[in-house]
C-alpha cells in the first residue's frame, strides 16, 4: 500500500488501519533513557527516602517526578515571559 492509499483509508475511517502499521519499531518520542550519576548530600538522600516511604514509591520515582515538575514549571514560565514580551512589542 502506498502513502496515498494509506491516507485515504485513514481519512475515510471505514477500515481500521492498525493492521497496516509496523508497530515492531514503534517508539514514543523523548522516552529514551540515559543513566546519570549525581552526588547528593546525606541530608538530601534522607529527605528523598522519607518522601519515597510516605508516597510508597522508590527514591528514583520521587526524583523523576520532582525534576519533571520543576522542568515543566520553568518551561511554562519561559513561555509566559515570551508571550508577555511579544505582546509588549506588538
Amino acid at each position: 500500500m502506498n502513502a496515498d492509499e494509506f491516507d485515504k483509508k485513514f481519512d475515510d475511517g471505514a477500515e481500521d488501519i492498525i493492521d497496516d502499521l509496523d508497530l515492531s519499531t514503534e517508539r514514543r518520542p523523548y522516552r529514551d533513557v540515559k543513566r546519570v550519576s549525581v552526588d547528593l548530600p546525606l541530608w538530601m538522600v534522607d529527605a528523598l527516602d522519607n518522601e519515597a516511604v510516605r508516597l510508597a514509591v522508590t527514591r528514583q520515582s520521587v526524583i523523576k517526578v520532582w525534576l519533571s515538575e520543576r522542568i515543566d514549571r520553568n518551561w511554562r514560565a519561559m513561555e509566559a515571559e515570551d508571550a508577555r514580551r511579544k505582546a509588549q512589542t506588538g
